[in-house]
């Protein structure tokens, strides 16, 4: 019955796959495989190099810029992921009803995710700024004597960061899990209202184990935006990393070093090789776990 099909009709379904198949080869498989060899050369900028070997990754084990911004990332990964996995979900649950006022909450909660990364950062520049509202208002308050350092001090403006991240990306979240919580039957809440169960135990034994599967797709997805993260903390610094680079991060790194006049090419292809093999591990380790524990 296949060979009296015409030939038209049987490569009509490749007519369609061809053009992705044909950009993501382009945009990603060729440009992954033009940086493994990189890596292996002392490239820059202003020429091709040649062939050194180990030698870019011998330099970035020791590179004390890199320890610093493998620990911003990771940090930064190790408290943006989970949270950004289960505030959505509270917030979900509490929109989730039929009120007159959810809609504008549901609005509310996703105006953050179609701003710019432009406005965003001059919103929170000027929020947190020595000068800035939040500064002011404590010191109208009596609550500080002196300005905090939210946009100085290395941790502060690390986790200043993470706050702007967790504020851009829960709107999004939100979205997903409120699609997933209608899948789940109301007869269970009905049940569970019927046994006396209160707000916290619904949650716990009938929302989370319904969303399961949404919940680990966006934990996977959250650790590597989280740690990849570059926009936040590039607005918030002018693109230096913090005071002497302390709160340059993995993909600010890769950025300082592959981009400019004097860029070393070969060195910032090896810095992304790394970083994806790092990247990849947490997140076969995550798949891993999440299997046993299901198990």
């Amino acid at each position: 019955m296949y060979k009296n099909t015409p030939l038209l009709t049987r490569l009509s379904p490749w007519l369609f796959i061809w053009p992705p198949v044909v950009l993501v080869i382009l945009f990603s498989i060729i440009p992954f495989i033009n940086t493994i060899r990189l890596s292996f050369t002392d490239s820059t900028l202003l020429r091709p190099g040649k062939f050194v070997g180990l030698e870019q990754y011998i330099r970035v084990f020791h590179d004390p810029r890199v320890g610093t911004a493998l620990l911003n990332s990771t940090v930064y990964a190790l408290v943006v992921a989970p949270l950004m996995m289960i505030l959505p979900l509270i917030i979900a649950v509490l929109v989730s009803g039929k009120g007159r006022l959810v809609g504008l909450f549901r609005t509310a909660f996703y105006i953050p995710v179609v701003a710019g990364s432009i406005i965003t950062g001059l919103i929170w520049t000027n929020l947190l700024s020595a000068r800035g509202l939040v500064n002011s208002v404590f010191n109208t308050l009596h609550w500080i004597q002196q300005p905090i350092p939210f946009l100085t001090d290395r941790w502060l403006l690390l986790f200043s960061c993470m706050a702007v991240t967790l504020w851009t990306g829960i709107g999004s979240n939100m979205v997903i899990y409120l699609a997933s919580l209608a899948n789940i039957s109301p007869s269970l809440y009905e049940a569970a209202d019927i046994d006396g169960a209160g707000a916290v135990r619904k949650f716990t034994s009938i929302t989370m184990p319904g969303v399961r599967s949404t919940m680990v797709m966006i934990l996977l997805l959250s650790t590597i935006s989280a740690f990849r993260v570059f926009n936040e903390v590039y607005l918030f610094t002018n693109g230096t990393g913090g005071i002497g680079g302390q709160d340059r991060t993995m993909s600010m790194l890769i950025m300082q070093e592959g981009t400019g006049l004097t860029a070393r090419t070969g060195y910032a292809s090896a810095i992304s090789i790394i970083m994806f093999f790092l990247l990849g591990s947490a997140i076969l380790l995550q798949i891993v776990v999440q299997k046993r524990m299901e198990k």
